[in-house]
């Protein structure tokens, strides 16, 4: 069972990941990263609002990931991930071929509002290209690849875009199986695709409580991420046995 510490922008740095690891995590995801000028000029308009985000300008954010990447590896032995959004393919590539990153995780999840207005985040899920999005960089990257989306978006066939991310060669499927008006994941969801994909699925949202994870887990799941249950650096769970 995959054990990873999911993405939260502004939170998931390298200090914040190495005071967290030790709870049982094998996988450690920095980011969300903005890698380009239009994600970055979107990152600063969310930070403007009071929203907690990374803010790193484009001539620096590489080398620092890469420095990160060296903190969390010199200090745990487990696997890192890079959560990135940018534009086009060729900057998630630049990242992909990082020294040292293990994995890096293509956003189609966020949904602020300046991210998507960009063509970013969730809003990914909407290109028609998609497919030789993922491609491109699967193809160009020394690192795995994984893609996050978000579940249930209206307008998109969330079964269709898992398919498409599984074709297009990535390793990973991070799912938040979040559902409107419903305060828990997506069990049912979960199980579909568990049960008809070979693609390794990282299942996100609600796993908040010992109950929660083990109905994570009943999906059928690879793996499982945990986000906001670490926001206070704590976490009043045991991973370890499951």
């Amino acid at each position: 069972m995959i054990r990873v510490v999911a993405p939260m922008a502004g939170i998931t740095d390298a200090d914040f990941l190495n005071r967290v690891i030790p709870f049982g995590f094998d996988v450690a995801t920095l980011g969300g990263y903005s890698l380009d000028s239009p994600t970055i000029e979107a990152s600063k308009k969310i930070i403007e609002r009071g929203r907690k985000e990374f803010d790193y300008p484009l001539d620096d954010i590489f080398t620092h990931i890469e420095n990160e990447v060296g903190l969390i590896k010199n200090a745990h032995d487990v696997k890192v991930s890079a959560n990135v959004r940018a534009t086009t393919a060729q900057p998630i590539i630049d990242a992909g071929n990082i020294k040292n990153l293990d994995i890096v995780e293509i956003n189609c999840h966020c949904r602020q509002e300046e991210i998507l207005a960009i063509g970013c985040g969730q809003e990914m899920l909407s290109r028609t290209d998609l497919s030789d999005f993922i491609c491109e960089v699967v193809d160009n990257v020394k690192s795995e690849v994984s893609v996050k989306i978000r579940a249930n978006v209206d307008g998109i066939d969330t079964l269709n875009i898992v398919q498409l991310i599984e074709d297009a060669g990535a390793d990973y499927l991070h799912i938040d199986a979040m559902k409107k008006g419903v305060f828990e994941a997506d069990w049912e969801l979960l199980s579909e695709i568990s049960s008809n994909v070979n693609i390794k699925v990282i299942g996100n949202n609600s796993v908040n409580s010992e109950e929660n994870l083990k109905k994570m887990i009943d999906t059928g799941v690879d793996g499982f991420s945990i986000a906001r249950s670490l926001i206070s650096g704590n976490l009043d769970f045991n991973i370890t046995d499951f």
